[in-house]
């Protein structure tokens, strides 16, 4: 697997030219999409999954994600790309073939449900690769035990309806490009604790899973 631990020294990917500048580090990447959906949701989450980045691995984050759409240069910077929401998603036609590229040159794409974007991210996710049908990722994978081990695979944050979480995933010539996280609200569970005021030890496991995503985004160690 490609490693974006590359990008952050600078010499990775075909898209714009990675600018000269202090010692970079690498971040998260927020997707604005279109649609109506509120691809804002959960504003604390991605800065407190950025602070156990920094504090539990060796790797080189920001403090702050970054807003992207796929029309952005910022998009080629980001080897972690984020989306969540409630509601309708959808990529234009001249933003899929953007988003395609970005997946094929390495970058990683994570969709996290957050109880009623189903439906629609699905329907773009077909539009987006219609040949790379979305299926479960099996509990053996990477994603459950590259620093973290999650034997049952995904963590249950919230319960909507009665439903256990599943991992559902995208490969491309073996690798995990994009992962979707249906039933879970994994997002909820970075977010501040008085937010959700969910117990320690369900905001511990959906930190521990998001670390696990980046570190296998970045290739670091895959």
């Amino acid at each position: 697997m490609i490693s974006w631990v590359l990008l952050a020294l600078g010499v990775f990917m075909a898209g714009p030219p990675v600018p000269a500048g202090p010692e970079p580090v690498m971040t998260i990447g927020r997707l604005h999409y279109e649609g109506g959906g509120d691809w804002y949701a959960n504003p604390s989450s991605l800065p407190n999954l950025l602070t156990a980045l920094r504090t539990r691995t060796s790797l080189r984050v920001a403090t702050t994600e970054k807003v992207v759409t796929l029309r952005d240069d910022d998009l080629w910077t980001v080897p972690y790309l984020y989306m969540t929401g409630h509601g309708n998603v959808h990529w234009g036609d001249r933003d899929l073939p953007t988003l395609r590229r970005y997946l094929e040159q390495g970058g990683f794409l994570h969709a996290d449900d957050n109880y009623g974007m189903d439906a629609s991210i699905r329907r773009e996710l077909g539009r987006l690769f219609p040949d790379h049908p979305l299926v479960e990722v099996p509990l053996d994978h990477p994603i459950y035990h590259l620093v973290y081990d999650f034997p049952k695979g995904l963590p249950k944050i919230h319960e909507h309806d009665k439903k256990p979480a599943q991992g559902f995933g995208i490969f491309l010539n073996g690798r995990l490009a994009v992962y979707y996280t249906y039933q879970s609200d994994l997002g909820d569970g970075w977010e501040d604790p008085q937010v959700h005021k969910d117990p320690p030890e369900t905001r511990e496991s959906a930190i521990r899973m998001g670390v696990n995503l980046f570190t296998y985004a970045v290739g670091y160690g895959g």
